[in-house]
Parts: C-alpha cells; sequence; structure tokens
C-alpha cells in the first residue's frame, strides 16, 4: 500500500486514497491507523488521513486518531489532505479553492503556490458552537436559557487526585466540529504538567465524547503560546482546531484581538475571527515522504 507523511506545523499525518486500498469495500481504518500510526513499530503520526470521494463536495476527508477513534474536525490534517490531493490532481476542478468534505460539515480551503507545489493553505474551520449539547458537555447544573448561544467561559473544571493548585481548572468550552477545553494561564506553557493534567481533562466525566484540552498564555492582543492535549492521540505539537478554539475563546474573554498568531512548539498558526462570521486558519504545510506499508 502507498502512502504518504505530511506535516503541518509539527502536526504529522499518514495520507492514503481508498480507491488504491480497498476500491470496493469498506476497509478497517481504525485498526490500520493504530498500527501505521505507532512511533516505533508504525510510519508514526498523529493520525491517519484517508481520501475518499464525496457526492456533495470535490473530495471527503476522514480522520483516525492513533487509538482507531474517528475525528469530526482536523484543522491541520485538512490542510495536509488539500496539499495531498491538489498536488497529485486528484481534485478535477480550477485552483486555488477547493470543498472537503469532513464528520463536521463541508470546509472551503485556499491554497498558496509556488509553482506547482502548495506552500501554504487557508481553511474555513466553520461557526464555532456553544450550546452544551452540541459541544458535548454534560454541566452539574442545567444551562439557564436566557444563556442559551453565550459561551461557556472560565468555567470551573474540577478534577480529584491532583494537587491543590490543580485541582480546579479555570476552562472555557467550545466545539469546532469537535470539542476543547480552552485554559489560559499566566505561567510559561512548558511549565504547565500537561502530560499529567491532559489525560484527566480529556476523560472528564463531563465529557460524553472526551475533549481536547489547550492550554494558552497571553503574550499580546495578536499572540498567545500554547499546548495541546488532543483527544485520541496526546500531546502533539500543534493543532488547527485548537488553535481556532484558543482564538475564539481568547476573544470572548478580550484577550487578543481578531487576527492572532498561535505560537506552539511546532511552529505558528494564524487565526482569524470576526465574532460572527467562519473562523478562518492559515499555516504553512510540508510534504515529509512517500513509501509503502508492506504488514
Amino acid at each position: 500500500m502507498r502512502f504518504s507523511k505530511l506535516e503541518a506545523t509539527g502536526n504529522d499525518f499518514i495520507l492514503v486514497e481508498s480507491k488504491e486500498v480497498s476500491p470496493k469495500k469498506e476497509y478497517n481504518w481504525a485498526e490500520l491507523a493504530r498500527v501505521m500510526c505507532h512511533r516505533h513499530c508504525g510510519a508514526g503520526a498523529d493520525g491517519l488521513i484517508v481520501a475518499e470521494n464525496s457526492k456533495v463536495a470535490d473530495l471527503k476527508m476522514r480522520v483516525f486518531n492513533p487509538d482507531g477513534s474517528e475525528a469530526e474536525a482536523c484543522g491541520n490534517g485538512l490542510r495536509c489532505f488539500v496539499k495531498y490531493v491538489v498536488e497529485r490532481g486528484l481534485v478535477g476542478k480550477s485552483i486555488p479553492r477547493l470543498t472537503v468534505e469532513t464528520m463536521a460539515g463541508i470546509r472551503e480551503a485556499r491554497l498558496y503556490m509556488k509553482g506547482k507545489r502548495v506552500t501554504l493553505v487557508e481553511v474555513g474551520m466553520g461557526l464555532p458552537q456553544f450550546e452544551p449539547e452540541q459541544i458535548p458537555v454534560i454541566l452539574a447544573r442545567p444551562f439557564p436559557a436566557k444563556k442559551r448561544g453565550m459561551a461557556l467561559l472560565n468555567y470551573t473544571l474540577r478534577m480529584a487526585g491532583l494537587s491543590p493548585d490543580r485541582s480546579q481548572l479555570r476552562v472555557s468550552l467550545l466545539s469546532l466540529g469537535n470539542p476543547h477545553a480552552v485554559c489560559f494561564i499566566s505561567e510559561p506553557v512548558e511549565e504547565f504538567p500537561l502530560d499529567r493534567v491532559g489525560p484527566r481533562v480529556e476523560h472528564h466525566r463531563m465529557f460524553p465524547r472526551g475533549t481536547n484540552f489547550e492550554i494558552a498564555r497571553v503574550v499580546d492582543r495578536e499572540r498567545v503560546e500554547a499546548r495541546v492535549w488532543e483527544r485520541g492521540v496526546g500531546e502533539t505539537l500543534s493543532c488547527g482546531s485548537g488553535a481556532c478554539a484558543i482564538a475564539v475563546a481568547g476573544r470572548l474573554l478580550d484577550y487578543t484581538d481578531n487576527k492572532v498568531d498561535i505560537i506552539y512548539p511546532g511552529g505558528i498558526l494564524t487565526v482569524t475571527w470576526d465574532g460572527k462570521s467562519e473562523v478562518m486558519l492559515v499555516g504553512p504545510v510540508a510534504e515529509v515522504y512517500t513509501g509503502e506499508w508492506l504488514k
């Protein structure tokens, strides 16, 4: 089986085409993700992306996490997907725009090219969602009807078994097709014990489908430093939908402006949101290598 490895600000993905792997029947992509994404016994990646035909968009993208779960949305994965399908001529239309079907809905992408190579991709990530059932999140108390349509900002998340300073986190909850809990902190993000706190937040009982967890420190109104614990993956070098969640929460809390750079360990992603329209994400993308899977 032929595959390609791509990365977007350090968030890396294996890409395959469903028609080449299993042209006539459904394939066990979840199991393939578990073995191919393994960092030591596989090709190693934060996720497996499958390119399929679509009846409602130019192409369809499916994303499987290393634990085999399927993700509803993935901003960095979407940008890698766009580069892959364009450079291989899988899109039968003029560039520089195309539409992609995802579990979270149809997403539109704009690409920037140098010669025949895609170097930068901007994608629409949809409208942020704030209703508890949209995220989804189970609240200890019913959400007041008068607050419907409003964000769950600085919600107190309680966790037993951690040190007193970590047992209560102030998180902002929202969805960008997938759930996010954003925690703004004042300390340097590299000092935060994400490896201990991240799994506890991901599997907290208030998140019936788990959640992505972002910690962020505001540098100024145009820059935010961040790290992310991704649901079904663990800590990654960056997260596209996570960057969008940070930007949305930051703007609603009046920490940041409409356009903000999210500075991850893997690089910088730029997010634009005017408070009303679709969230826009832009950043670099690169192909690492191609290969053949022999197992």
